[in-house]
């Protein structure tokens, strides 16, 4: 079956009006109305809706990574795939993709962050955690390592390296022998300060550490290392290569001290 539902590039010039979210798990799939189930068998998925201005009942959802609101008029018959304005210009759909769509997949992200292969550089007790995509073989990695130690040496930030071999043919193997080593967080300390880890065998199971950090890296679009992900303002947020002072400072969570 092909999409019947025309997508609008303009937005719908509606009042605004307070809107009720309502969270995926607690709509019934089959209550939809059936223009939503025509777009959920094409592969769009939902995850959640509202109530929105006049009488109609919005869903924030998304497909293949793109995110987008489905307005379904009062009889349950016809769907719009777009944006909704109210008479001032204000986007009202933006909020519902905010709450419904995009903070659950931070929070999502944030677990598989958690439960990938890193080492940590810094307290365990700090009260800010980082991840980094860090490649052995990567220039700029080294330097936001060095550029970071002020704020990992105070106990203020602990940078997780979450170690991918992506840049060079022997970038694998030398993540690999960073994750396998004895102290790890000594091994990338060294490395890291200029004494260049060699590539050495190690079990199977680092191996496949390092397999599904890459993974993890392509899963995400990630293109450059270092790449960083922290959260600021209380939403996770990303920096592609070394970061500039202004952003150092967001993600290091202010001045170094």
């Amino acid at each position: 079956m092909d999409f019947r539902f025309k997508l609008l590039a303009a937005a719908l010039a509606i009042l605004a009006a307070p809107a009720t979210l309502v969270t995926v798990s607690e709509v019934q799939a089959d209550d939809r109305p059936a223009p939503i189930r025509a777009l959920v068998e094409e592969g769009l998925e939902i995850h959640g809706e509202f109530q929105a201005p006049g009488g109609l009942t919005g869903y924030a959802a998304s497909h293949q990574g793109r995110e987008m609101t489905v307005f379904v008029t009062a009889d349950g018959e016809h769907a719009v795939v777009g944006t909704m304005i109210d008479a001032e210009g204000n986007d009202l759909s933006e909020a519902s993709l905010d709450e419904l769509v995009r903070v659950p997949q931070e929070s999502e992200l944030w677990q598989r962050l958690e439960q990938s292969h890193w080492i940590a550089d810094g307290s365990a007790d700090a009260p800010r955690v980082i991840y980094t995509f860090t490649d052995p073989n990567c220039p700029y990695c080294r330097q936001f390592w060095e550029t970071a130690r002020p704020w990992v040496e105070a106990g203020h930030v602990q940078l997780r390296h979450v170690m991918v071999g992506v840049l060079q043919q022997n970038s694998p193997a030398k993540a690999a022998a960073l994750l396998g080593a004895d102290d790890p967080e000594a091994a990338l300390h060294d490395h890291s300060g200029g004494d260049d880890i060699a590539p050495s065998a190690q079990p199977r199971a680092i191996e496949e550490q390092v397999y599904r950090n890459n993974q993890l890296f392509e899963e995400l679009g990630l293109y450059a290392t270092p790449t960083t992900l922290f959260q600021h303002n209380g939403r996770l947020e990303r920096a592609d290569g070394m970061p500039d002072e202004e952003r150092l400072l967001e993600m290091m969570g202010g001045a170094a001290p």
